[in-house]
C-alpha cells in the first residue's frame, strides 16, 4: 500500500487549548509538511530527517529530534527548541528566529546564511563548517561551541559571545567583531580581513 507523506495541509491549531499537539518520535522522515501550521507542537526524538518544512509555522515548538538535511527554509522559528537536535545539512535560508535555542545542537555543514538569530542560544553546538556568512549574530551565545571551519563573513557579531569557542579556520572576513567576548576560545587559522575589531577580544590579542 502506498502512503502518502504528504501533510502540507496539516493544521494543529485546530486542536483546542489544553488538548496535546505531541508527535513524540513521530516517523515523518520525507514528510512534506511545507507551509504547515505546527505552532506549539512536540516533535521531541521525532524523525524529520529530509522533511520539507519550508514556509511551515513552528513558533514555540520543541524540534529536539533528527531534521537532517531538512528544509526549514522561510520557517518561522519565534521561540522554538532546538536543543540537542541533528541538524547536519539543514537548510535554514530566510528562516525567521527569536529567541530561538540551538544550545548542543549538531549543526555540522548547516546553512544559516544571511539569517537573523539576534540573541540566539548555540552554546555547545556543533556548528563545524556551517554557512553563517551575512547573518546577523548580534547578542548570539556562542560559547563553548564548534565553530572550526565555519564561513562568517560579512556577519554581524556585535555583542556576540565567542568565549571558550572552537575558532579554528574560520572566516571572519568583513565581519562586524565590535564588542565581541571571547576569552578562551581557540583563534588559530581564523581569517579576519577586514574585520571590525574595536572593543572586542580580538582587538586585544597579540597574535592578530
Amino acid at each position: 500500500m502506498n502512503v502518502s507523506s504528504d501533510f502540507s495541509q496539516l493544521n494543529l491549531s485546530a486542536i483546542r487549548e489544553g488538548q496535546q499537539k505531541d508527535l513524540i518520535e513521530a516517523e515523518l522522515a520525507g514528510a512534506d509538511l511545507a507551509g504547515a501550521n505546527l505552532a506549539d507542537v512536540n516533535f521531541t526524538r521525532a524523525n524529520l530527517a529530509g522533511a520539507a518544512l519550508a514556509g511551515a509555522n513552528l513558533q514555540r515548538s520543541s524540534l529536539r529530534g533528527n531534521l537532517r538535511g531538512a528544509d526549514l527554509s522561510g520557517t518561522d522559528l519565534e521561540n522554538a527548541d532546538f536543543r540537542n537536535a541533528e541538524l547536519q545539512g539543514a537548510l535554514f535560508t530566510e528562516a525567521r528566529f527569536h529567541q530561538t535555542s540551538f544550545a548542543g545542537a549538531f549543526m555540522a555543514g548547516t546553512i544559516l546564511s544571511k539569517a537573523n538569530l539576534n540573541g540566539a542560544d548555540f552554546r555547545g553546538a556543533d556548528l563545524r563548517g556551517a554557512n553563517l556568512s551575512g547573518a546577523n549574530l548580534q547578542q548570539v551565545d556562542f560559547s563553548n561551541a564548534n565553530l572550526a571551519g565555519a564561513d562568517l563573513s560579512q556577519a554581524n557579531l556585535e555583542e556576540a559571545n565567542l568565549s571558550g569557542a572552537i575558532l579554528r579556520g574560520v572566516n571572519f572576513s568583513d565581519a562586524n567583531l565590535v564588542c565581541t567576548e571571547g576569552e578562551g576560545a581557540v583563534w588559530d587559522g581564523a581569517n579576519l580581513k577586514g574585520a571590525a575589531t574595536a572593543g572586542g577580544i580580538v582587538e586585544r590579542l597579540d597574535h592578530f
